[in-house]
């Protein structure tokens, strides 16, 4: 037997058994919407997830063959010391935005320094191969951190869209199709307390008529 709900078959009951169903029908169809809109938005960072990776290698690779320059231009001994006396980048500040209903990080990162002055070391003390480097390596930095963003906005989305999946499941497989099923159950139930009604109301009458006739 089709697995039902624990209800007294009655009309009531029916009835609300009728309005939960409409209800879950639109709360499914409504889930299966956001589901399918959660995946469409899900790729589409996917695909900007992917291009940020492969621009960020490809940063990496000239970032670390300009400081090979900068090196073979200074030396590795006054690299290391131009690199101590590099002031730190202000922190980043991390908000969140709202994708498709869920709260997602939006990394704001402080503008990079462009000029050697800035970065905490003279001008005159250093050479145009060491700025060049500096530079490629603040580009790989911005690529890393908002690689980081879209990351975290991936990881956030699938678990949202894991969530959204297992409630259209439920709705779909579970909680529907047992309602129906009770529906079903407690219209037959009615429907034979009706025949058993009607053939008792006849036996009575037929009663009553046998009486009158005597």
């Amino acid at each position: 037997m089709p697995e039902i709900l624990k209800v007294k078959p009655t009309r009531m009951e029916l009835l609300k058994l009728k309005r939960r169903v409409k209800l879950a029908e639109r709360g499914h169809k409504l889930l299966k919407e956001k589901q399918d809109a959660l995946i469409m938005e899900f790729f589409t960072i996917y695909d900007e997830a992917l291009n940020l990776r492969k621009e960020l290698i490809q940063k990496m690779g000239e970032a670390f063959e300009a400081l090979r320059k900068a090196q073979i231009d200074v030396g590795s001994l006054r690299l290391k010391e131009i690199a101590i006396g590099v002031s730190p980048n202000r922190e980043i500040k991390v908000r969140t935005r709202n994708v498709m209903g869920v709260r997602v990080p939006l990394i704001e990162i402080p503008e990079m320094r462009r000029k050697s002055g800035d970065r905490g070391y003279s001008f005159i003390a250093t050479t145009s191969t060491v700025d060049a480097a500096a530079e490629k390596f603040e580009e790989v930095l911005e690529l890393a951190v908002r690689l980081a963003e879209v990351e975290e906005a991936l990881k956030r989305l699938g678990r949202e869209i894991e969530k959204t999946k297992r409630r259209v499941n439920a709705l779909e497989y579970i909680i529907i199709p047992r309602m129906r099923n009770t529906i079903k159950f407690i219209e037959q139930h009615l429907d034979e307390m009706e025949r058993e009604n009607f053939f008792r109301l006849k036996r009575v009458k037929a009663l009553i008529e046998a009486r009158s006739q005597r």
